[in-house]
């Protein structure tokens, strides 16, 4: 067959969803295009398998790399993303995070209809399967399997109830009533597996007769005619033989912050400024193509632990094959885990409306992460993650080349912004007060990174731009907006402006990057932009009360 109802371009996060929504009747039929391999690798399956899949690049890993970042000592950083089914979902660290109510809200401020949080949360609801079933705030009958943190290691208590030493609030549930605060996180992981949007939408559908699915297919064009998609051209990644199947719907593009931008640039979808010095001729004109690339900038403040409890003794000699076998007979241990059950939101300043710092504690002491010259320190200890969630810097994707299997340009320009900087020296402090706490101390023998010789604020800002990096959230280079928007790629219901059969739904739609881990509000974005396509009524708006709506009334 070479013609279909819809094509979908990336099995990824929101590609699954829309796989799984737009089969489910059996009246339409559906190609899935997806330029990786299926995710049937054990270090896919199992939740602790991510610290072998984010390093490098691989078949479940592009593995691009950032141009020269001005603001963080001209370093280039790597940036993991997935390739396979279940795109990122297959290798991230499996965090269900939503993001703050607020940062809806301000999409409906933004002009943005249909996008408050209140018109969200019954699509994070219909995702999710809770476990134990739904609430108020999460949905129990979803896909989306998620459960609550499950590691006994005192290290997460800990932290929590240093966090609360310090000053700070705390939280049972940062998707619930109030995500300010310390925590324990809840994770994509049921029956000791990961629970991938492949695993959860893909993979029981298989069977159905009016879906097909396609891997090792490289999106080299947009078919375009008229002022409408009508189809896709993609190459075999091996042989790199094309072939053009056609679309009697729309053309649905879904590979990420980082491909959709690019898919759109090769097919000559653009800002002609970035399009004509590749020879790529432009066929419609959209500047806002690859611009207002956000992403959460990371730091990793390391302290040794004199108790040999934390990943580096859990993993040390023999203890590796242990935790692998026991994986594989009973899917329990170690393995079944990923060792990040805690963290908070905190704001960096009294004033703010939100949070605007995420910690993630890890069971192991670290130089950094993503950089693939440091990882692990080879003693036991644990490290706060700690990220800036509304970055002011801006940055951008695009064309290396007209040729589709170059990597795209990405300048993510980091900390141009002084808030930016402001923000994430705070957050060290922060990071140190807690450490400080008498909670901490039986666990706690000396701070690691970035250690006693930085103190000042020069100090710590020096060793921000030497060693921050990613934690893996790009999003906004297809930018949704209304009409009029100059920048605007996308409207409301993630339709590319200006053309006919075509949508982009993935991250890169977001406006603005919101306060937390992707995955969950990608997969979200799906499911709601899945009832535009298929005609179907929006799910009711949905109350569900949140801290902030009794703060406001006060």
């Amino acid at each position: 067959m070479d013609r279909f109802d819809y094509i979908i371009i990336g099995a990824g996060s929101a590609g699954c969803v829309l796989a799984n929504r737009l089969t489910a009747d059996g009246s339409k039929s559906v190609l899935l295009l997806e330029a990786g391999v299926k995710d049937d690798a054990l270090m896919v399956r199992m939740p602790a398998g991510v610290a072998q899949l984010i390093p490098d690049k691989g078949t479940y890993n592009w593995g691009f790399w950032t141009e020269a970042e001005p603001h963080l000592e001209d370093r280039k950083l790597f940036w993991p993303r997935g390739k396979g089914w279940g795109g990122s979902s297959s290798i991230n660290g499996m965090i269900y995070i939503r993001g703050h109510a607020r940062d809806y809200d301000q999409w409906r401020q933004m002009g943005l209809q249909g996008w408050a949080y209140k018109d969200v949360l019954p699509y994070f609801k219909r995702s999710e399967g809770f476990e134990g079933g739904g609430d108020a705030w999460h949905g129990g009958e979803g896909p989306l399997k998620v459960t609550r943190s499950a590691d006994p290691n005192p290290i997460y208590k800990a932290t929590i109830e240093a966090g609360r030493q310090a000053g700070y609030k705390v939280t049972a549930d940062f998707n619930g009533f109030q995500q300010e605060g310390w925590g324990p996180y809840q994770h994509t992981i049921s029956g000791g597996e990961r629970w991938s949007a492949a695993k959860g939408y893909l993979h029981p559908i298989l069977t159905r007769a009016n879906l097909t699915c396609v891997t090792g297919a490289r999106t080299t064009r947009l078919i375009l005619e008229d002022g409408r998609c009508t189809g896709v051209e993609y190459a075999d990644e091996t042989t790199r033989e094309r072939k053009i199947v056609h679309a009697n719907a729309e053309v649905l593009v879904c590979a990420g912050a980082v491909q959709s931008p690019q898919i759109l640039q090769l097919s000559g979808i653009g800002n002609p400024d970035d399009l004509e010095p590749h020879g790529v001729p432009v066929v419609h004109t959209l500047k806002g193509v690859g611009a207002n690339l956000q992403d959460h900038l990371d730091l990793a403040l390391s302290w040794a632990c004199p108790k040999p409890i934390t990943m580096y003794s859990q993993t040390k000699g023999l203890r590796t094959l242990l935790i692998g076998l026991t994986y594989m007979l009973f899917k329990k241990g170690p393995g079944s885990r990923f060792p990040l059950e805690a963290g908070a939101f905190l704001k960096s300043r009294p004033d703010l409306d939100r949070p605007d710092l995420q910690v993630h504690v890890v069971l192991a002491a670290m130089r950094n992460h993503g950089n693939r010259e440091a990882g692990p320190v080879q003693q036991d200890g644990f490290t706060f993650h700690i990220c800036q969630l509304r970055p002011e810097s801006i940055g951008r994707v695009g064309l290396r080349s007209a040729d589709p299997f170059d990597d795209p340009t990405i300048f993510a320009n980091y900390l141009a912004a002084e808030e930016d900087r402001r923000a994430l020296r705070e957050g060290v402090k922060m990071m140190r007060l807690v450490a400080e706490q008498a909670a901490l101390s039986p666990f706690n023998s000396e701070e690691l990174f970035p250690g006693k010789a930085v103190q000042t604020d020069a100090e710590i800002d020096t060793w921000i731009r030497q060693t921050a990096e990613t934690i893996y959230h790009p999003v906004g280079t297809c930018r949704m907006g209304v009409a009029g928007d100059p920048m605007a790629v996308v409207d409301a219901d993630c339709r590319v402006m200006g053309l006919k059969g075509l949508r982009v739904v993935d991250a890169s739609v977001m406006p603005t990057l919101i306060g937390g881990n992707t995955n969950a509000p990608t997969m979200m974005i799906a499911e709601k932009v899945s009832d535009s396509i298929l005609g179907s009524p929006f799910l009711a708006a949905d109350e569900a009360p949140i801290e902030e709506d009794e703060v406001r009334a006060a």
